[in-house]
Parts: C-alpha cells; structure tokens; sequence
C-alpha cells in the first residue's frame, strides 16, 4: 500500500461518539474503507456518562413526536427506518443485560461501558479504523471527495461525515467544530442553546429553597404550551430532576415556568372537604400528606399559610389551591453547556437529505446526530436519533 493510499479512505467520520461509531460499523459492513477521526483521548465519552454510568441507550416508545426540531418532519424517515426495536436486537445479539426502568426507558443493568464495548466490537467487525487525539485543523474539497489536515498528517476521503455533536458538556471535549464545517460549506446553522439542562433561580427564591437541596418530588412543569409530569429535584442552585429537564428544551429567558405541586389532586375540592369534615386541620397538615414533609413545611413557610381551614373563606382557599397548582416561577436562567445533556439547534435539516443526512447539493457531506437540528425528549431518545441518523448515513452505497 502507497503511503497516498494508506491515508485515503472511503468515509472519513469526524467524531467518535454514539453517532459516529454507528455509522462507521454501519458503513464498514457496507465493505467500504472507513476511518473514524476524534481529538479526544478516549472514545463515546458521554456514552459513558450517561444515564449515570447505566446509559439509558434508547426509548421503546419513541416516535418523532418526542423531538424538537425547526423542521419537525425531517427527523421521521431515519426513525422509521432504524427502529428502538433495532438497536434492541443488536444489544441482545451482544448478551448485554438491560432493564426498563421508567416505562420505554432501557438502561444497561451493569454498566454503560457495555454499549461502547458493543459498538466498538462491530466498528472491529466492520473493519472501521478509529483513531483519537487527532485533531482536524481544517477540511476542504479535493477534487470529488475531502482532505483533511490533521495534527498526524493530511487525510482524503471521497465521503466526509460530520458526527461532532454539540456544544453540550465542554469538559468532554465538545466544540463548536461541526458548525463550523457546516457554515464554511455554505449551509445555515440554526441558533444553539443549552437543553435537558437545570435552572437556576432568583437569589431570594434560591436562598429560600436551598435548605430543601435533594428533595424530590413528583411535579407537572408546563412552559410555552409544553408540559411534563415527572419528578422535580431541589438543588444547592435551583431547580433540577426530570420535568425540569424537559421543560428546559422549550424555557426562554424571561419564561415563566408554571408548576403543579399536586398533580394527582383535586386542590381546592379537598380543602374544601377537609374544611367541612375536619375543620381543625392546617393547610401544612394537608401539604405533609402528599409532599416531602420538609418541602411542604418550608412552602407553607413561604407563602405564610397558618390557622386552621376552618378561619379560610372560600376565596382564600381558592388563592392556596392555585398556588399549589400553578406555583409560577420566572428562572434566572440555567446552568448552561456545563451540565446540558444536549444542544438545540444546529445544521438547519432544510439543507440535508432525510434518507441519507447528506447534504442536498454536496451528496458525499453528511451531518449526523446532535450537531444536526434535532434534539429529543429525556429518556433515551437522543441516542436513539443518534443510532438511527448515524444507520441512515452508512448505509450509503
């Protein structure tokens, strides 16, 4: 083998993270010669981080429905056709031991390292080539196909794919490479910001709330029409757990965000009740039967509700009720790329091919997974737009 031809590949993908390692054991299987580039020092980083070291690797009920996009249709056909049902084999025909534990929710029982060691065993079986700390300084066009400039010397490649992800969790190594790449071959890229990420509060709310720092309880959050019943989590900085997660992917700065502290009750019908058949009881004695005890003393303490129900007019009941109900808070903002899980926003999918993720008028450059502008819900089904995005592209002739 020349040495021009040792480093001429087929598919070149920068980025091995989930999206990339599919793609390139996807795109190996397809007998083409294909080389996977990375700057980091390890591969699938946030594979391994995630769901806390167990990755929640998919969603059994995850329909297009569940992401956010400025072009909700592009995602549908890629999801189509590489199913949760899909990857779900490949992780049986691995023996890897997995467990659903919210509804759909599929995590590894043992350890996330599992699904990486899957994936890199069919990059191996695949014939992929992974290289890491090897930063690409820059790309351009070489004839029909991409050279790349490397830190270890100049790549060609007749497909280049661009599976670099997003801005989310810098300490990982997340840059803005991808984007870059996008703009400097002519394509948009739509607003980023942080998603699936805490809040943090107003310095009197948070001072008032930060004796609560681990308490958890079961919430409905509802922001610009959206809305989530999971649990919501106090923490040192604000407000944090699963439905303030989700809302995060459609707050605003300046959004309110409105809560229901009791979404399994009927508020204002069991005061009501309570006043009637037991006068005597305390609006804190009624907080303590469905909430933590500690957040339902220090809520009743914020707002000042003391005496018996029976001292309460009908108004002043209504005023509690809608309280609990739509407890309404304006977030200072959030924690940012820091701890978001991913990015909104990214490479605008108007100018992509949603059978194939290449780009319409340049059909051997395809953006793939997060640095795309599709973002999904919590509960596994990011990775799943990752393994069917990262399928769509490798199975290119």
């Amino acid at each position: 083998m020349t040495a021009s031809s040792a480093s001429h590949y087929d598919v070149i993908i920068i980025g091995a993270g989930a999206a990339g390692l599919m793609c390139a054991a996807t795109a190996g299987y397809q007998g083409r010669r294909v080389l996977v580039v990375d700057h980091a020092n390890k591969p699938g980083k946030k594979i391994l981080m995630s769901g806390g070291g167990r990755c929640n690797f998919t969603n059994l009920n995850s329909t297009p429905a569940n992401f956010l996009s400025d072009n909700p249709h592009y995602c549908i056909s890629a999801l189509k056709r590489y199913t949760p049902q899909d990857f779900l084999e490949l992780v049986d025909r691995h023996g890897i031991e997995h467990e659903e534990k919210a509804p759909g929710q599929l995590f590894c029982r043992d350890s996330a390292k599992d699904i990486l060691t899957m994936l890199l065993t069919e990059c191996e079986w695949a014939g992929a080539e992974i290289r890491l700390k090897t930063a690409v300084t820059s790309v351009s066009e070489a004839g029909a196909g991409y050279r790349l400039k490397t830190g270890s010397g100049a790549l060609t490649c007749e497909s280049l794919v661009i599976a670099t992800g997003g801005l989310s969790i810098p300490t990982m190594g997340a840059t803005g490479f991808g984007y870059e790449i996008a703009r400097q071959f002519g394509l948009e890229v739509l607003p980023t910001r942080a998603g699936l990420v805490p809040f943090t509060l107003q310095p009197e709310l948070k001072t008032q709330l930060a004796p609560l720092a681990g308490i958890s309880c079961p919430v409905d959050a509802e922001c610009n029409r959206q809305h989530f019943r999971e649990p919501m989590l106090v923490t040192h900085r604000g407000l944090s757990g699963p439905a303030m997660l989700q809302i995060s992917s459609y707050w605003y700065p300046g959004d309110d965000i409105s809560i229901n502290l009791l979404p399994t009750r009927r508020i204002e019908d069991d005061l009501m009740g309570l006043r009637k058949q037991k006068p005597r009881t305390t609006v804190a004695q009624y907080l303590a039967e469905y909430l933590p005890k500690r957040f339902a003393s220090a809520f009743n303490e914020l707002h000042g509700w003391t005496g018996p129900l029976q001292e309460y007019k009908n108004a002043d009941i209504e005023t509690v009720a809608k309280t609990l109900g739509e407890w309404t808070i304006k977030p200072a903002g959030t924690e940012g790329y820091r701890t978001a899980e991913v990015t909104l926003g990214g490479v605008d999918t108007r100018q992509l091919s949603s059978k194939t993720m290449a780009v319409l008028d340049r059909p051997n450059l395809y953006f793939i997974g997060e640095v795309v502008d599709v973002t999904g819900h919590l509960g596994g089904h990011n990775f799943q737009w990752a393994w069917a995005s990262g399928v769509a592209a490798g199975n290119v002739d």
